[in-house]
């Protein structure tokens, strides 16, 4: 069995995918199989005769082409099976905007939000309260991500967000947890809830280590945690996501989950938060790779 480990790329998250990669090539190997790697940093058309002759490809870039539906698309024409979630649920899960309207639509929690356009400057934010989040609408890794306690912040952040995303997505901050989801061949694992040492789990905090505690399961009452679990696999399947995909909440004071993001390609060290999830229900990182496999085949 051929796997080929596509990964790296040339989005601003290319270094958390040459990880996940790696971890993957790995595992892959103990696994038994024969491995080759292909780094997309200069798109898959160099490589896409050689990527033809594998019998599956894991898709473990983050951001980009990778999770926008791009290559997806490619290995599509290319007829060549991949691990995760194909062009039409990428589409929409990339686009935090797109994916929070069809959950709102289908009467789940998620934090109020505007959105701004390319040629956009001047948010209308009359319906939001302080704090706020501003953020990339379609960036991973809290990469362009600020949280502003009042209006003369504002510019500064859309500034910021509009370097890595034409468009800007503002939503009220939700005071409380902050936990996720690991979604598995259609079962919800273990809850994780991230305890960062910043204000926010931003990049530094998950990629240093020691700057974040992790529980997990994370001490949630059981009736409540069963509640996120179904809400986080139904949203999953509404987005049309397939094989595996993790599911961003906060958990306000009152126990309820508002739905943030949800992950398409989520994070695939060892250290990682689905791997982490998927650990504490006993299925360790290379079963879990390996059970990947083994849906996409």
């Amino acid at each position: 069995m051929r796997i080929g480990v596509l990964m790296g790329g040339d989005s601003s998250e290319r270094n958390v995918s040459l990880k996940s990669g790696l971890a993957i090539v790995n595992a892959c190997r103990e696994l038994g199989y024969k491995v080759i790697e292909f780094d997309s940093k200069e798109g898959i058309d160099s490589f896409s005769e050689e990527i033809k002759r594998v019998n599956l490809v894991f898709n473990a870039l983050h951001g980009g082409d990778g999770e926008n539906g791009t290559i997806s698309s490619k290995l599509n024409n290319l007829g060549v099976k991949y691990t995760g979630s194909n062009k039409e649920a990428s589409v929409i899960c990339i686009n935090k905007h797109v994916s929070k309207e069809i959950v709102k639509k289908n009467n789940y929690l998620t934090p109020d939000w505007v959105i701004l356009n390319k040629d956009e400057n001047d948010p209308d934010i009359s319906n939001l309260s302080f704090p706020l989040v501003v953020k990339p609408n379609s960036e991973g890794s809290t990469i362009g991500l600020s949280i502003i306690q009042n209006e003369s912040e504002v510019m500064e952040a859309i500034k910021l967000a509009k370097n890595y995303d034409d468009n800007v997505l503002i939503e009220s901050f939700i005071k409380g947890r902050e936990i996720t989801v690991g979604i598995i061949d259609g079962k919800s694992y273990p809850i994780v809830e991230i305890i960062p040492s910043h204000e926010i789990y931003d990049y530094e905090c998950k990629y240093t280590k020691g700057l974040t505690d992790y529980i997990c399961p994370a001490e949630i009452e059981e009736k409540t945690s069963k509640t996120i679990q179904k809400i986080a696999l139904e949203i999953h399947k509404l987005l049309k996501c397939r094989h595996y995909s993790r599911v961003d909440f906060r958990l306000d004071e009152d126990d309820k989950p508002w739905f943030l993001e949800i992950n398409t390609h989520p994070g695939m060290t060892e250290t990682s938060l689905l791997p982490k999830s998927a650990s504490a229900s006993g299925l360790d990182f290379n079963s879990l790779v390996n059970k990947i496999i083994n849906k996409a085949l």
